[in-house]
C-alpha cells in the first residue's frame, strides 16, 4: 500500500475524495491534516472528524493553518454551504482522533518515523505544506512525491487565470512548487472535463450507504448543477494515485504569480521553455472521461463498511 498524507479543507468534493481513498486497498492514509480554505479551519476540522465517524475509519487528524501566509482570507461557502458539508446528517465527530499537535508537527512526526517515503496529497490550499517545508526542510528527503489538486492551464474559477486552491494562498503555493520535489498537478481543467450528470448521481445513490451520503452532499454542491453536471475536482488527485494512465500530462516549469494586479494566484505553466528553467511539475491537462467515470463509480461501489 502507498503511504499518504491527505491535506484538505472539506468541502464536498474533498469529502468524496477522502472517502474513496479511505476505502482503497492500495492507499494507506497515515494522517489527515486540515487547512483553512473552503470554510474556516474549525469547520473543516469538524467536517473531517464527522466524515470519519460516518465512514467508521480511525485515521488520526491534525488541525492546521487558520489563515493564508500573507494574502487575505477567501472561502467557498457559496459552493459548499455554510458548514462546508451541507446536505447530509453526519454523526457526531470522534474527537479522540484529533491530535493535540498542529498539522505541521504531526506531518513532521509521521514522515520522519515512516520506514517508507510518504506521498503528500494536498487537495486544498498549500499553506500547511509550505510551513512544513520552511520549518522542517529535512522532511523533503523522505517525501516520495506531491500529488495536488490545484492550478489551471487555462481560465480559472477564483480569478481570470487563478484556481481556488492556489488563489487561497499563492505565496504558499510558490514555496511548494519551488521545493524541488516531484510534483504532479491535477488541474482545474481535468476536473471540468468529467462532470457527473443527474442520471449518474441517481445511480450513485443506489450503490450503498456511502453513495446515499454522496447524493445528499451533491444536492447542496454548487460546482455545477444536476443538469449541467457536478465537478469532482479533488477526486482527480486520488484517481491519479491509483490510475495515472487515464490522464494526459506534460512536464512543465510552473511559477505562481504573487504580484500581478489582475493575475494574482495564477499558475503560469511553461510548456515551451520560455522561462529557460527545468520543469518542476507534471501537469495534467486532459483525461480519459470514460475511464475516469468507470473508476469513480467502481470506487464508490467499493466503499462498503
Amino acid at each position: 500500500m502507498k503511504p499518504i498524507i491527505i491535506d484538505t479543507d472539506p468541502g464536498i468534493d474533498d469529502a468524496i475524495a477522502i472517502a474513496i481513498a479511505a476505502f482503497s486497498r492500495e492507499l494507506d492514509i497515515k494522517l489527515i491534516t486540515t487547512v483553512n480554505g473552503n470554510v474556516t479551519i474549525d469547520k473543516v476540522t469538524k467536517n473531517v472528524l464527522r466524515l470519519l465517524a460516518f465512514l467508521k475509519k480511525d485515521i488520526p487528524v491534525a488541525s492546521g493553518a487558520k489563515r493564508p501566509l500573507l494574502s487575505d482570507y477567501i472561502n467557498a461557502s457559496d459552493v459548499h454551504g455554510e458548514s462546508g458539508m451541507d446536505g447530509f446528517e453526519f454523526p457526531e465527530e470522534n474527537t479522540d482522533l484529533l491530535l493535540k499537535e498542529t498539522a505541521v508537527n504531526a506531518m513532521y512526526k509521521t514522515i520522519m518515523k515512516s520506514n517508507e517515503k510518504i506521498t503528500l496529497v494536498p487537495i486544498g490550499p498549500l499553506t500547511n505544506i509550505a510551513i512544513l517545508f520552511r520549518t522542517y526542510p529535512e522532511v523533503m528527503e523522505k517525501i516520495e512525491e506531491i500529488v495536488l489538486m490545484g492550478g489551471a492551464v487555462g481560465r480559472g474559477n477564483a480569478g481570470i487565470y487563478s484556481e481556488f486552491n492556489i488563489k487561497c494562498d499563492p505565496e504558499a503555493a510558490r514555496i511548494v512548487f519551488e521545493s524541488g520535489l516531484t510534483t504532479t498537478m491535477c488541474t482545474l481543467d481535468v476536473g471540468l472535463k468529467v462532470p457527473i450528470y443527474k442520471e449518474e448521481i441517481e445511480r450513485i445513490r443506489e450503490l450503498n450507504d456511502v453513495g446515499k451520503m454522496f447524493y445528499g452532499l451533491f444536492n447542496r454542491y454548487r460546482s455545477g448543477s444536476f443538469e449541467e453536471g457536478l465537478r469532482m475536482f479533488d477526486s482527480c488527485a486520488i484517481a491519479y494515485l491509483l490510475k495515472p494512465d487515464i490522464f494526459i500530462m506534460k512536464d512543465a516549469c510552473v511559477k505562481v504569480e504573487t504580484k500581478g494586479e489582475f493575475t494574482y494566484g495564477a499558475t503560469c505553466i511553461d510548456f515551451n521553455g520560455f522561462f529557460k528553467e527545468k520543469p518542476n511539475a507534471n501537469v495534467t491537462y486532459d483525461i480519459d472521461v470514460s475511464k475516469f467515470k468507470e473508476w469513480f463509480f467502481n470506487s464508490i461501489d467499493s466503499c462498503n463498511f
